[in-house]
């Protein structure tokens, strides 16, 4: 069998790239573009399942907003009416408004516990449905996305700005609401107590709206670049503990501590000028709302002295007065908190934004039942070409078949297109053009459940996860017994040394496997693929770190693996290549060379070459 290959003009370049627009600022360039409105529309997604609870939190809200500002309405009355009528010997009056201030107090602290309890539900349910929406996000985006967009960032999202999300519903939230509400309200009251002084204090808010409008314009780009340089040391930090065996090893210490300190002094710059915006903001408020209650209060006690005005109404304007200026700092804090808020919203949204590179399918198709007796599906790359949205080909277009239950070895030079092959068939990647076919069925119209079923990939790294050995072996088949787990095990050689363990089967790995050596990692890996009992298997360099004992017992567990199945093994060590029935030579992208071990060997080409010298290494 024979791959045909011929070659294609290289790609123009994607214009619905959605790749970050380039940016000045080297932090920035890999940022996640957000939709226009995308922002709103993943608000509202969040808050609309919680209407009711929002309306009764609104409402617990507008009740002892109400019952708080009765208090200088009954403080002007107590002045101007039960004073002197218990002056006159009537003390109706005056018990009545002791009566009444206390059942407003008595209520308004009710009320502003259901409130608090209301919203902190509320926004607990938010902050639950936002972090398991990223997750389950971030585990459905290709592979192509995790390769460009790092870990750490996906860690920020879903941590500090999850964190400033919760801190504007937590609290920020609940200071907005009150201050529009108690100016609203006393608005309204002083209006009604005195046209003059209620137009006064009505007026104010020109100024303070001017600065709060022009706080929010300085301090969104503030809290925008403070979002990037916080996810930037996030960044920074995880890629340095995850790789700290080579930091140590080629003694990189210095140079982390010296870029670390860049991104920390970004952080630190940032977080400056977010401070300074706060202050200019508090002290342009400060000035605007002293200015008004220091000219109500003289023109006030001119009116007082003139008869013109009643002492009571003057004393509850400038009661109402200090009850809408003194929240005007704590407005500052909020305006602060609902700028990180939105900054974080809007990477969160752009990050929910990105759609799959490898869609699920919208008319899933199934696959025919496997032959008696072969366990393995025929494999087709129907005139296939691949190119990265970055641009640049990978794989010019090609055509190639493999038959059911055959052993592929791929091998060629770093770079050579192997991975690229093995991605394509794993549906980690969608071919630019052509199709690659599973028994006649396009990968594309399989259901990701129904493809992971038939085509399973083990890597060199073989990844475990934290948890127990026969958890990491079930992961492909969940739901099997412990005796079937014991069984693939034994089949691939691994029992004795998981045996060996101090709780067997139930010893817990720890990240990444740490506890067990990379050939035992292996062993548990080609156990969890033979239990998995997929139709194709796909093994990337599964020897390349193993020293010779190690690579000799996962050979053995190969050859159990192997058997019957599709198999396409990438391979850098040609040791790898004498269980395989055919081998593929790949350069640039090409396949150069296919034939059987045999053959290829006995002839004069690239093949023979790579064989000869590696016999000459081994004497």
């Amino acid at each position: 069998m024979t791959a045909t290959t011929t070659t294609a003009p290289a790609p123009a370049r994607d214009e619905d790239d959605d790749r970050t627009p380039p940016s000045d600022d080297p932090f920035d360039r890999d940022q996640l573009p957000t939709p226009p409105g995308a922002t709103g529309v993943l608000l509202r997604s969040l808050l609309s399942p919680l209407r009711g609870r929002v309306a009764v939190t609104a409402l617990l809200l507008l009740l002892q907003q109400a019952a708080v500002q009765a208090g200088p309405l009954l403080v002007a009355y107590a002045i101007d009416r039960a004073v002197p009528a218990f002056r006159g010997d009537d003390n109706g009056p005056l018990i009545a408004v002791a009566v009444g201030y206390l059942l407003c107090a008595v209520a308004a602290g009710a009320l502003q516990y259901g409130f608090v309890t209301a919203s902190a539900r509320v926004s607990q349910d938010v902050l639950l449905d936002l972090r398991g929406r990223i997750f389950r996000h971030a585990q459905a985006l290709s592979v192509d996305f995790h390769e460009r967009y790092t870990s750490g960032r996906l860690i920020s999202r879903s941590t500090t700005d999850v964190e400033s999300l919760r801190e504007l519903l937590e609290e920020g939230l609940q200071e907005l609401v009150m201050v529009i509400l108690s100016a609203v309200y006393i608005s309204v009251l002083l209006l009604w107590l005195d046209l003059g002084l209620g137009a006064v204090a009505v007026a104010s808010f020109v100024p303070l709206y001017l600065l709060v409008r022009s706080y929010r314009r300085r301090a969104g780009r503030v809290y925008r670049k403070r979002s990037t340089a916080i996810a930037a040391v996030i960044v920074k930090f995880v890629e340095t503990m995850n790789g700290i065996r080579p930091v140590r090893a080629f003694r990189r210490e210095a140079a982390n501590d010296a870029e670390f300190a860049v991104l920390n002094r970004r952080h630190e710059r940032t977080n400056g000028d977010a401070l300074l915006e706060m202050a200019r903001y508090v002290v342009g408020s400060r000035i605007a709302a002293n200015t008004t209650v220091a000219l109500i209060v003289l023109w006030g006690a001119y009116r007082v002295a003139d008869d013109s005005l009643e002492l009571g109404v003057l004393a509850a304007a400038v009661l109402y007065l200090r009850r809408l200026y003194d929240p005007i700092d704590r407005l500052g804090m909020f305006l602060n908190s609902y700028q990180s808020a939105a900054a974080s919203l809007e990477k969160i949204a752009g990050l929910l934004a990105q759609t799959p590179s490898v869609p699920e399918p919208t008319a899933p198709r199934e696959l025919p039942e496997r032959r008696p007796g072969l366990p393995g599906r025929e494999v087709v790359f129907d005139d296939v070409r691949f190119a990265y949205r970055t641009g640049g080909e990978v794989l010019p277009r090609f055509g190639l078949t493999l038959p059911a239950g055959q052993t592929v070895a791929v091998v060629g030079s770093t770079g050579a297109g192997k991975s690229t092959l093995a991605k394509l068939l794993a549906r980690f990647y969608d071919p630019t053009d052509g199709r690659v076919l599973l028994d006649g069925t396009d990968l594309r119209d399989l259901t990701g459940r129904d493809l992971r079923r038939e085509v399973v990939m083990v890597t060199q790294e073989a990844f475990l996860f934290s948890g127990t050995v026969a958890e990491n072996i079930s992961i492909g088949r969940p739901d099997a017994t412990r005796q079937e787990i014991e069984q693939a095990a034994k089949e691939i050689g691994a029992h004795d040394f998981i045996a060996a363990l101090p709780d067997g089967y139930d010893t817990d790995v720890r990240k990444r496997g740490g506890r067990i050596s990379a050939g035992q990692r292996q062993l548990v890996a080609f156990a969890r693929a033979l239990l998995a009992d997929p139709a194709v298997l796909i093994l990337d360099e599964a020897t390349s770190s193993l020293d010779i004992p190690g690579e000799r017992a996962v050979q053995r567990a190969m050859a159990t693996v192997l058997k019957g199945r599709t198999a396409v093994v990438i391979a850098h060590r040609l040791s790898t290549v004498e269980i395989a029935d055919r081998v593929l030579v790949m350069e640039h992208g090409r396949i150069v060379e296919d034939g059987s071990p045999a053959e290829l060997i006995a002839g004069t080409g690239r093949f023979a070459d790579l064989h000869r010298a590696w016999r000459d290494s081994l004497a």
